[in-house]
């Protein structure tokens, strides 16, 4: 390897910058009151219009063949709620020595959350993968979570008794991914060329969707003061045990998906799809499921967690991107 290629690879991504930027950011001024609120729609509106866009972008015979596609789904499916559940009860030996035993309860209810939509569904799009089997997996995983997750925190964790499922949990998967998504069907039409020829405006909601959760995330965990209930040491050993997590599941994901005969663009759906951990699903659950219980240092895992997984799956999406032979955004490939 030439001297300037080793430097080009060295440098630092500016996505990647642009995380850590974020979080640092939203660590010193954090959204409160009036910005809180409207962050939190500009997110909603984000996330719509992501939807609206792969809408637009997929053909009707694409969408179909990602949702035939039940063998990849049945393996994102396994590992978001059978590995994971699995990795976090056997990491219960890790208490009281390492973590106390909210900060374990908190780690295993991290592996019982649904997948994230958003951030899969953008990284994959980066990474140049099958767009259209990550919405079906992503979308899946997440309205069965809003089932499951309950079932398996009362199953595995000592709870209130008084977890439930709300409806509109489900009416809010419809109404920011579903909808907009049929949407972008309905005008695939009017805007199929425009998009095909201009693949920046894509790029800029795959990659600002991403920014607004991390801003949005550092801004909740600052607005309820979760890093001052732990001492520096538990932190960082919580922060090494998500590392981990990651780690096994990410080369998990990547050598079942070789095993399985996946070609990469199905591989790279698995890995990502498969990897993450919701934490716009999980806090609004653990407020319900925990009730009477902190919260807060309940859900520190998961925070610590869900930034890991950005950051990381950043690098990943990146990297992938720069193997894949196809030129620019993986929309311009989809056929029709």
């Amino acid at each position: 390897m030439s001297r300037v290629n080793f430097l080009r690879q060295a440098r630092p991504d500016g996505f990647v910058l642009g995380i850590f930027a974020t979080a640092a950011l939203a660590s010193i001024l954090p959204a409160t009151g009036t910005a809180e609120t409207v962050l939190g729609w500009c997110t909603k509106i984000a996330i719509g219009l992501l939807f609206l866009i792969y809408g637009a972008r997929l053909s009707p015979q694409e969408a179909w063949q990602g949702v035939k596609h039940w063998r990849l789904h049945s393996v994102v499916l396994a590992t978001t709620y059978v590995l994971f559940p699995l990795i976090g009860l056997a990491l219960r030996i890790l208490e009281p020595a390492v973590v106390s035993a909210d900060l374990y309860t908190g780690i295993l209810f991290l592996c019982l959350v649904p997948s994230t939509v958003q951030s899969s569904i953008a990284f994959t799009s980066i990474a140049k993968g099958n767009v259209a089997g990550a919405v079906v997996s992503a979308s899946f995983s997440n309205i069965v979570g809003v089932f499951v997750t309950p079932l398996l925190v009362i199953l595995l964790l000592d709870t209130s008794g008084d977890a439930h499922v709300e409806a509109s949990s489900i009416l809010n998967i419809v109404a920011q991914l579903l909808i907009p998504f049929l949407v972008g069907q309905l005008i695939r039409p009017l805007v199929k060329g425009w998009l095909a020829r201009h693949s920046r405006p894509t790029k800029v909601v795959d990659r600002g969707s991403i920014l607004l959760v991390v801003y949005s995330a550092f801004s909740e965990s600052m607005n309820q003061h979760v890093w001052s209930a732990v001492s520096a040491w538990q932190i960082v050993a919580v922060v090494v045990v998500c590392c981990v997590i990651l780690a096994a599941v990410l080369t998990l994901t990547h050598f079942i998906g070789k095993a399985m005969g996946f070609p990469l663009p199905d591989r790279i759906v698995l890995v990502f799809c498969g990897s993450k951990k919701s934490l716009a699903s999980g806090l609004p659950m653990a407020s319900v499921l925990f009730i009477g219980q902190p919260v807060g240092l309940i859900v520190l895992p998961l925070l610590l967690f869900h930034q890991i997984q950005l950051m990381v799956c950043a690098v990943l999406a990146q990297r992938y991107a720069a193997q894949s032979p196809v030129k620019g955004d993986a929309e311009v490939a989809l056929p029709g």
